[in-house]
């Protein structure tokens, strides 16, 4: 089966490492179209030997893309189009069908309660997103919350699957070593007791909340936080504000495999160097860093993340949710604190259930299942 991923960039976000995990695992041929900002992920699918063409989109109304696109479907002959991320959604579903493939699949990989990647769901995006369903033959929802969004915008629930994001496991296994390199790269003392965030710097991820409690922690507290945005000036404004400039570092955008020859430490080496991770964002669709955390064996604290509500019942996560006020992640993160004491920093540390909960050798069995069910083949029948 060939597989064409239109997806609107290609930094190193969440959704666009998740493409990225997945062409590694799912059977078939792949090729990548990114419509605009072909940055690390790009780099990284190239070196993976998957075909990715940059389409040079200038921005939301660059109807140019449109014909492109439509151009490059046509010479693919691919069986199934999947589109990721809203951008890429409305123009790829368009085009498909435009160039006659009817097998089209879409992930909703962002939606939230009151905000689709950073958009307010006002009634024009809604019914913009409505019109491109109708184009598309499957949407995938990596949660049951997003599948429920969907339905309260009115989807038909037979249009929508199930199917959570993955994650690798054993390269986000636990190591001491690159604790240490991370720690001393990022100038992070080997006995601080390191509180992460993980994700975008914008507004909804709510990471002042943990510059605002490292005020109120032990002087051996720091904060590391993974990730770019427009929110990273006003960050660190707010930490020279609350007088904790020296305990809070930003590390930047940094992709899940390390980018050959830098030398500079990734993700998994990010997540060994922490101690705790938090995440105060009180809208998400999953909750990958969470899961990512749950494989690096870390304890989490959080305010909401479907993929920890909706674990099976008796399905264990090292995870505290908290109501998310910067009073809550101050009493808890001191709790947690006090309960490595005696552990020593390099503690041997175990991924919980819930990360093996979510394979991603899983996930690219159900994403398999989805594509031969839209081109009319029948299905191996994997759970979700």
């Amino acid at each position: 089966m060939k597989v064409l991923h239109v997806i609107t960039g290609l930094g190193a976000g969440g959704a666009e490492q998740q493409l990225r995990l997945l062409l590694r695992h799912v059977p078939g041929t792949h090729d990548v179209v990114t419509l605009t900002n072909p940055g690390q992920v790009a780099e990284g699918l190239r070196r993976d030997g998957v075909r990715v063409t940059h389409l040079g989109m200038a921005g939301n109304r660059d109807g140019r893309a449109l014909p492109r696109l439509v151009r490059l479907i046509r010479a693919g002959r691919y069986d199934v189009v999947h589109t990721h991320l809203y951008r890429a959604c409305l123009y790829g579903r368009l085009a498909a069908r435009l160039a006659g493939v009817r097998a089209v699949v879409a992930t909703e990989h962002s939606l939230g309660d009151t905000q689709i990647e950073g958009r307010a769901l006002t009634r024009s995006v809604r019914a913009l997103y409505r019109t491109g369903e109708r184009l598309g033959r499957t949407t995938i929802a990596v949660s049951p919350a997003v599948a429920d969004r969907l339905g309260a915008w009115g989807v038909a629930p037979d249009r929508v699957r199930v199917v959570p994001n993955g994650v690798d496991v054993p390269r986000f296994a636990f190591d001491p070593g690159a604790r240490a390199a991370a720690r001393g790269a990022l100038g992070l003392p080997a006995d601080a007791y390191v509180v992460g965030g993980v994700g975008r710097l914008v507004a909804g991820k709510r990471f002042g909340v943990l510059v605002e409690a490292v005020r109120e922690l032990p002087g051996d507290v720091r904060l590391l936080l993974v990730g770019t945005g427009p929110q990273e000036a006003e960050l660190r404004r707010a930490a020279h504000r609350a007088g904790v400039s020296g305990r809070v570092v930003l590390a930047g955008e940094r992709p899940h495999l390390g980018a050959a020859g830098t030398g500079a430490p990734d993700l998994p080496a990010l997540l060994s160097a922490m101690d705790l991770l938090a995440s105060p964002s009180d809208d998400e669709a999953f909750g990958l860093a969470v899961v990512e955390a749950q494989a690096s064996g870390l304890p989490v604290l959080y305010v909401t993340c479907p993929a920890v509500d909706d674990l099976p019942a008796g399905t264990r996560a090292r995870a505290v949710r908290v109501p998310g006020d910067t009073a809550s992640f101050v009493r808890e993160i001191h709790a947690a604190r006090a309960a490595r004491t005696g552990d020593g920093p390099a503690v041997a540390r175990q991924p919980s259930q819930a990360a093996l909960h979510y394979s991603i050798v899983r996930s690219a069995a159900l994403h398999h299942d989805v594509y031969v069910s839209a081109a009319g083949a029948p299905t191996s029948g994997v759970s979700t």
